[in-house]
Formats: structure tokens, sequence, C-alpha cells
């Protein structure tokens, strides 16, 4: 499973967890303006706005999970397995596979709003990348500084959600999620007041008590309360230091360790990779399971004339910096 989140200080951050059991080879990638793009049902894109995030890149096509715009607009795709519903072509609607959702996207436009217009006559269409890469189940958030939204085709038709909590997880359907939330209304940063009854003592003990109740287990439905919980209480300095220092504790509050989580036959879903793009610089940020230093990649370093992808394979073995 997975979880998104936004964040902003002085610059806006956009960025996920990847949670499953394998790799599918994923890469750092940007997409220069003139990669073309092509569709299964709709025109080439031959020049569109630069994109980099985090992509398996199969038979020359980047397969995006999470990506930003040179723009600032952003997206994720998370995973909404039984819920996920992709429909036949419509000759009267714009058709792109959901594995063209971002290219699409993220090529085209630049704000939330310009998303909105076009999702009014859209359609996720099931055509499958190949055989070897069949159609996730997935939803998707797409957020610009100043607004989020959720996309969801299900078997009613397709879903846009304004997302003011600015975070997603996985199932339930995001309506589900937010309504779900006023059931934590009491949660506070604060120490808690006592309305138990008058006619007892009670003593705040520790610190955090405010906040007890909070889900702590690592289901979607959870990891959606406490990620909407730490992300709308975080505070932080300016800096890109600072900034993306606590978007990385946002993301690891709801992180998944080895051995929690048992999906069967000795494998366990893990935090495979977390992500942090500063939307504004378009500088691309990550770590990995077992490499928690901050990694960046800076799309505005590559040529974003040029027609090839640019490419960065993950470092993944831990890296220690010794004091002596």
């Amino acid at each position: 499973m997975c979880t998104g989140a936004n964040y902003t200080t002085k610059d806006h951050y956009f960025g996920r967890n990847l949670d499953l059991e394998f790799s599918y080879n994923e890469i750092v990638t940007v997409t220069p303006r003139n990669f073309p793009f092509a569709f299964r049902r709709m025109p080439e894109l031959a020049t569109h706005h630069a994109i980099i995030g985090m992509a398996t890149i199969s038979d020359g096509y980047p397969l995006y999970y999470d990506a930003t715009n040179e723009k600032g607009l952003s997206m994720a795709g998370l995973n909404f397995p039984g819920n996920a519903d992709y429909k036949p072509e419509d000759p009267a609607k714009t058709n792109i596979t959901p594995f063209e959702f971002i290219p699409w996207m993220l090529g085209k436009f630049e704000t939330v709003d310009q998303v909105k217009a076009e999702l009014a006559a859209f359609n996720l269409v099931n055509i499958a990348f190949s055989p070897e890469f069949p159609l996730s189940p997935l939803h998707w958030i797409i957020s610009d500084r100043t607004q989020s939204i959720t996309v969801e085709s299900v078997r009613e038709g397709l879903k846009v959600y304004d997302n003011p909590v600015q975070v997603l997880t996985n199932n339930p359907p995001f309506n589900i999620q937010l309504f779900n939330l006023n059931n934590f209304m009491q949660l506070s940063r604060k120490p808690p007041e006592q309305n138990f009854s008058n006619a007892l003592p009670f003593d705040v003990y520790s610190r955090g008590m405010g906040a007890i109740g909070l889900p702590g287990d690592l289901s979607s439905a959870s990891r959606f309360v406490k990620a909407a919980f730490t992300k709308l209480n975080s505070e932080s300095g300016d800096s890109e230091s600072e900034s993306i220092s606590q978007f990385f504790h946002i993301l690891g509050s709801v992180a998944q360790q080895r051995g929690c989580v048992d999906v069967g036959n000795g494998k366990y879903e893990i935090t495979i990779y977390s992500s942090c793009c500063n939307t504004d610089k378009g500088i691309y940020y990550y770590t990995t399971y077992e490499n928690s230093q901050v990694t960046g990649v800076d799309m505005h370093r590559e040529n974003l004339e040029g027609s090839t992808l640019a490419a960065y394979p993950l470092i993944k073995s831990q890296q220690i910096a010794m004091h002596n």
C-alpha cells in the first residue's frame, strides 16, 4: 500500500511512500520537453512540460509512479484494489489509459483547476501497457501549490474529490476516508482537558496524551488518519533542509517496517522508497528502505529541451558518515 502527501513552507513539497513487497526496478526519471509521448487512443505529445519523478522504464517509456512537472503540478498513483474500475473506450471522451494518466496531465497542464476542466470529459480506459505490465488498480492524488484533488475511476464512473487534507492512502474510497476523520475530531496536539467526570482526579502523566486514540496500525484507513493528523499539525522552518526533513518525518510516521505486514510466502510489505519533490525548484529527493540518507536529483540540471530520458538508479545501500 502507499501514502501520498503535500507540505508547504516557503516552497511546496509533494511526495509519497511506496509500500510493496517487491520492486519494479524503479528509477528517478526526467522526461524532457521534446521526448515524444505516445498514447494508445490519443495523439502523440511531441512537445510538453518537462517532468521529474519515479518510474519504471519499459521499452523506452516511463511508467511513472509519482511525478512533478516544471510548472509545479504533481501526481501520484496509489493502490486501490477492489475499487478501481477502468472503462471501455468512449468516442465522446478523452480516452487515456491509467499508465498514461500522469504523462497526459503533467505534460499538458499547470494547475489543478486546468486538470479539473479536463476531467469533465475524461475516460480511464482499460488498456494494459503490455502482458508483462498489466494495469494496476489505482487512484490518484493531483496537487499544485494551493489545492489537491483525488481522482477515482470506480464502477459508478469517474469521481473527482476536492482533497482538503492533501493526503491519500488506499482503501476505502476517498469520500469514506475523509468522512472517517469525524471520528477523530477530539485529537489534539495540546494536553487533554478533563471531561470525564468531576468526581475523579485525573493526571496528565505524559506529554502527547491529547492524541490518545490516534491510530498506529498499518492499515490504509489508519494511515490516512495518522498522516492527516501529522501533516496538518506539522511545523518547521522555511529552509530547504528543515522543510524536506519535516516532510520525510511526515511520511516516516506511516512507514512500514519489514516483518510487520506479512503478505504470505515469506514476503513482507515495506516502504521501498519515500519521495519528496520541491515542486517550485524541480528537485526530487528520496530515501530507500535501506538508505536513510536523502538523495536528490535536480531536473533543471538536465537538458530539458532534449528528447532523451535521463534516468538515475536508486542508491539503495545505507550511506553512513563516520565521525572518527
